[in-house]
């Protein structure tokens, strides 16, 4: 019963694994077209932030630094922002909102790349599972009709084969753009922890606002 239920699920063919390799590379499209977009979007305009940061650091006012960046968008000005938010209440409250603020905002970056990570890990052994499944069907085909079994086998071997083909075909891009975009955050992530390391060692030079307990 098993056995004949296995063989049945076999001899459905390699049409429908094409089909979800298929729609597999079309999620990865619109996976990275999205990704791509949001990315290129929540930069912070270098130039400017670029001015204010040296402005601050020449020996800038605090209030006039976190102005300049309230009219930012992007990433790296809200890191900063979330630092300075807290700047009055310590350096190291400072750091820590810096961190947590980073860290929800590599979450927000990544989302959405594990499917190419999954897409690109697991399409060669869906297109391989393909194959057997053709390979399977070709020799059922050679049991049927002897009469014509080179035939058979070899257009079925032939028509499998196919499918590990194109699971390679998408899995590769997908490898290749999951790489690109974790590349991508992890240098934002680096440049931003920079800025960030840079306005702590700013903050430590200022007067500590917290009055001492007692007083």
């Amino acid at each position: 019963m098993l056995q004949d239920g296995m063989m049945a699920f076999a001899l459905l063919g390699v049409d429908w694994v094409l089909w979800l390799l298929v729609i597999m590379s079309v999620l990865c499209i619109g996976v990275s077209i999205e990704r791509a977009v949001y990315l290129m979007r929540d930069g912070t305009d270098r130039s400017k932030l670029q001015r204010a940061f040296q402005d601050f650091l020449g020996g800038g006012s605090r209030d006039g630094f976190h102005e300049s960046l309230k009219g930012m968008e992007g990433y790296q000005a809200r890191v900063l922002t979330s630092g300075l938010d807290l700047s009055t209440r310590g350096v190291d409250a400072a750091e820590k909102a810096m961190v947590s603020t980073v860290t929800a905002e590599k979450v927000q970056m990544e989302r959405g790349l594990s499917l190419l990570a999954t897409v690109g890990s697991n399409a060669p052994f869906v297109g391989l599972f393909g194959t057997v499944l053709g390979i399977i069907q070709a020799f059922r085909d050679l049991s049927v009709n002897t009469a014509e079994a080179s035939e058979a086998v070899m257009a079925g071997i032939s028509e499998a084969l196919v499918a590990t083909a194109v699971g390679l075909m998408v899995a590769i891009p997908a490898v290749v753009l999951y790489n690109l975009f974790i590349r991508f955050v992890k240098a934002r992530q680096s440049r931003t922890e920079s800025l960030a390391n840079l306005l702590l060692a700013r903050l430590e030079g200022d007067t500590p606002a917290v009055p001492a307990h007692g007083k």
